[in-house]
Formats: structure tokens, sequence, C-alpha cells
């Protein structure tokens, strides 16, 4: 069955994207990490997609949000957004997390953040367990590994939909009306970012 994003069945889920995980980036990707991430929740803030971010603890040794992803998340109407805390890699194993989940009563989650083979996989994994349509948006993921080719393989071999930030865009002013609705979002978010990265980091 093809699977095509439905805006009022999604959920964004920005993961454990924090000081000490960026770090490992050099300048210039985690710079584009930074922004695109940004531009991914005010792109779910317009079609009132509610986004979850996780923070792996302990946060003293890894740090919280970057600003400007804390400053995006801040603008974003009341009950549209919730941050958690977690100790597993598989953010579905936090009984917070999984609940606040259910009672959002989304079927579709579209995930960002790191670390690819390890967070991510696992808690897409997790999710895929509980019945969740996974869409995973390839640019904005990535690790310290230099080569996460194993589990993006095995997270697609599982059912995991991996999708360009391009692809997820369009896709979801499709849904609302195609092409007439392209320029109000224009307008609303900014000049699509022309500097994406091909692939994960």
């Amino acid at each position: 069955m093809v699977k095509r994003i439905v805006p009022d069945q999604c959920c964004g889920l920005i993961v454990d994207m924090q000081g000490f995980f960026l770090s490992q980036l050099d300048g210039r990707s985690r710079d584009l990490i930074e922004a695109n991430t940004a531009h991914l929740i005010r792109l779910l803030g317009y079609f009132r997609i509610p986004l979850v971010a996780t923070l792996e603890r302990p946060l003293e040794m890894k740090g919280g949000l970057p600003g400007e992803i804390e400053h995006e998340l801040g603008t974003l109407k009341r009950g549209l957004v919730a941050t958690f805390e977690k100790d597993f890699f598989d953010l579905t194993r936090e009984t917070k997390i999984k609940a606040h989940l259910a009672r959002l009563k989304r079927k579709q989650m579209i995930i960002a953040g790191c670390e690819t083979d390890v967070c991510v996989l696992q808690s897409c994994l997790g999710l895929l367990d509980l019945g969740y349509e996974v869409f995973a948006v390839e640019e904005l993921l990535f690790s310290s590994a230099r080569d996460v080719a194993a589990a993006r393989a095995r997270m697609q071999a599982e059912g995991v939909v991996f999708m360009s930030y391009k692809t997820l865009y369009f896709e979801l002013i499709e849904a609302v009306g195609g092409s007439r609705h392209a320029e109000k979002l224009d307008k609303a978010l900014g000049r699509f970012p022309d500097d994406l990265p091909e692939s994960a980091v």
C-alpha cells in the first residue's frame, strides 16, 4: 500500500538534538542541521502538526537544545509541542513519551535528529512495534559514526520510509491544495532552503 503523508495524522519527533552530539559535526554541517531543523519546525507548525523533542540524560553533559531550535519550538501554539528527557535510546520505552504519543492519536511519525545508528534507529524500531508509520527525513539525521548505511538498511527493511525534506515539504502542500497553496506557504515560511545536504550526515 502506498503511504502518503496526511497532515492531520502526523507528529514530528526531534530526537536528542543536543550540543554534545552536534559538537561532533564539522561547523558547516552543524550549522546546516540546526538551521534546517528550525525550518522543519516552522513547516510542521504551519500545518499544526504536533512536535515532540527528546533530550538524552545526563543533561549536564549532553546539553539542551540549540538556541535557534528552542526558539522555534517556543513560537508554536500551546499544545503543539512537548519536550521530554529520556534514559533509553528508544524513546517509546519511556512511559511518559509513549503515553503522550498515544494521546495525540496520530499514526504517522516524522523523525529527525541523532544518532542515526543509535537513538534514531532504536526509536524507529519501537515506533514500528507500536504500529506507527515512520518517515525519516534523511537530511536531518546525523551521527558521530562515519558510516550509517547498515542502520539505514535495517530501518528500511523494517518499514521506515526515508524521504527528503523537499519531498516532505511538497507532499504536505499537495495534501492541502497543491501548487495553489505553495505561494501562501512561501510567504509564511520564507524561501525554501537551497542548501540542504544531499543525504544524512
